[in-house]
């Protein structure tokens, strides 16, 4: 039995379309019948070479329904509705694990990178790496929670800033339309931070209440005088990083949720005057995807997608990719 799938062939090469056998779950592991399958920029890292070895199926935003279940696993059955995130699973031996911080696991898995993720009819994952998809949310919705929707919320929510507090956005993006929507409903006050003033109707209707054009030369003076206790990087800026960080308030955190490309500048004695802090979070393990999809649907938390069938993945990695994309791509499978 053969399935429809995409594939980067070899390191560098082009996605291309093509069929390839059903694959078998080995022991711990469980099979997918997979109904959609969101599109991430992470998704470009296989295709340079974040990979364990080519030809390789990438897609690590996987949501759909448990077809065959192999050796080993007891909590789950054929039937259950799941997604999987970029946490593939880990090894629950090094310290990491032992201190329940999975995804920071040295020796942890990445679906779609470490194993053939969602670009394709039928992918297997290990039983630690499925997060469970709440009824009444549909597979297409799943899907960029497992990556966008888990990196912001489960980001803003462990920082314990004080809710009533005032946050700050930065980029409307896919991640960055998100993230609007967990602070608003986090209890925060929302200002978001973009460049151009066409992108304000659409921040305050994802719940911003302020709106701040960072292209006009008054931003960063407004931004300052409004003060955030913490401010989020969504886009993957270095001048917006370097910029922002002084218009955080006393004891604030700037939390940096974006892989920046370069390193950036700090001026030391200003974090230490304010006691402001820079924080990192590493998007979440199974047990917070499936918090994350909890929480959206009961506060009404949705990613604006564009769909697309799997024979057209292609056409969705580029079109993400040139960012023409409106926010997340979605491959949704035929039934």
């Amino acid at each position: 039995m053969s399935m429809k799938c995409a594939v980067f062939p070899e390191k560098g090469g082009a996605i291309k379309i093509t069929t390839v056998p059903i694959p078998e779950p080995k022991d711990g592991e469980v099979r997918i019948k997979v109904m959609a399958c969101g599109v991430c920029h992470s998704d470009l890292l296989i295709q340079n070479g974040y990979s364990t070895s080519y030809p390789r199926i990438p897609g690590h935003e996987v949501a759909g329904i448990i077809d065959k279940i192999g050796k080993g696993v007891d909590n789950f059955k054929v039937g259950d509705k799941v997604g999987v995130g970029w946490f593939g699973g880990c090894c629950h031996e090094v310290n990491a694990c032992d201190d329940d911080d999975w995804v920071c696991c040295a020796k942890g898995k990445a679906c779609g990178s470490s194993y053939d993720g969602g670009y394709a009819e039928y992918c297997c994952a290990p039983h630690d790496a499925l997060a469970r998809i709440p009824e009444g949310m549909s597979f297409e919705k799943a899907g960029p929670l497992l990556c966008a929707g888990i990196t912001v919320f489960n980001g803003i929510r462990n920082q314990h800033v004080k809710a009533g507090s005032l946050v700050c956005i930065q980029g409307i993006g896919g991640l960055g339309h998100l993230a609007i929507q967990f602070a608003k409903r986090l209890g925060y006050e929302v200002v978001a931070f973009s460049s151009g003033a066409d992108k304000e109707a659409l921040a305050i209707q994802l719940g911003a209440k302020h709106y701040i054009d960072g292209s006009q030369p008054d931003a960063i003076k407004r931004l300052t005088k409004m003060a955030p206790m913490m401010v989020v990087i969504t886009g993957p800026s270095k001048k917006a990083v370097e910029s922002l960080i002084p218009t955080i308030h006393v004891g604030g955190k700037l939390l940096l949720l974006a892989a920046l490309p370069e390193p950036f500048s700090v001026d030391g004695t200003a974090l230490l005057s304010k006691k402001v802090s820079i924080v990192g979070w590493p998007s979440g393990d199974s047990r917070d995807s499936q918090d994350t999809m909890k929480f959206s649907l009961n506060n009404g938390v949705e990613a604006m997608t564009e769909t697309f069938p799997l024979e057209k993945a292609v056409e969705a990695l580029q079109k993400m990719e040139s960012g023409k994309v409106r926010f997340r791509a979605v491959l949704v499978m035929k039934q």
